[in-house]
């Protein structure tokens, strides 16, 4: 068995986990409802306070689909219930961020303004502190929606490794290089 794909979901209280026709599990708690359907390979039950899924053989297939819809199940359990949140950070003189509803506003040292409009799903918030890096926090309950959105603001100005000025999660370790050392003559 799957060490990943034989744990069962604990559900908990607030939280609905119902399996439709065509294999599709419905997950609605307190921050949202999502959707995911699931191979047909790959049993999907509601036991009381638990969702176990379980597999037919052990094909090498069959195994990597038990563990991955077992963690997806749970990424919806969890996004429903406790929601999931990232924030991002501009390193870098100038850089500004600012928000309008869903739309955000970047200045990242280009030569105009990069405008994005985010989901309906994916709340926003923007810090701009005086001697502080500016930030963008973003929440969703979908963990998926919410890494593609972080990913498409990073790729706007991504971190690198001279200077350290670009887009990056807080917290996160840019491995800094030595730049051009001048040659003796």
């Amino acid at each position: 068995m799957s060490r990943i794909g034989k744990l069962p979901i604990n559900i908990p209280a607030g939280v609905t986990v119902t399996v439709g026709a065509g294999n599709e599990v419905v997950v609605k708690g307190p921050k949202g409802e999502l959707k995911q359907v699931v191979n047909p390979i790959i049993k999907v039950e509601v036991n009381g306070n638990e969702v176990v899924l379980t597999r037919p053989n052990d094909e090498k297939q069959s195994k990597a689909m038990h563990g991955l819809y077992r963690v997806l199940v749970n990424n919806m359990v969890i996004g429903v219930s406790k929601g999931y949140q990232k924030t991002l950070e501009l390193v870098g003189v100038g850089y500004r961020v600012s928000n309008q509803g869903q739309v955000i506003e970047f200045s990242l040292g280009y030569t105009h303004a990069i405008y994005l409009k985010l989901p309906a799903e994916v709340k926003v918030e923007t810090k701009s502190e005086r001697n502080q890096n500016p930030l963008v926090i973003l929440e969703s309950c979908d963990k998926q929606l919410l890494g593609q959105v972080c990913a498409k603001i990073r790729s706007f100005r991504k971190p690198e490794p001279y200077k350290g000025k670009g887009i990056k999660f807080v917290g996160e370790y840019i491995r800094r290089k030595a730049g051009k050392s001048a040659g003796a003559k």
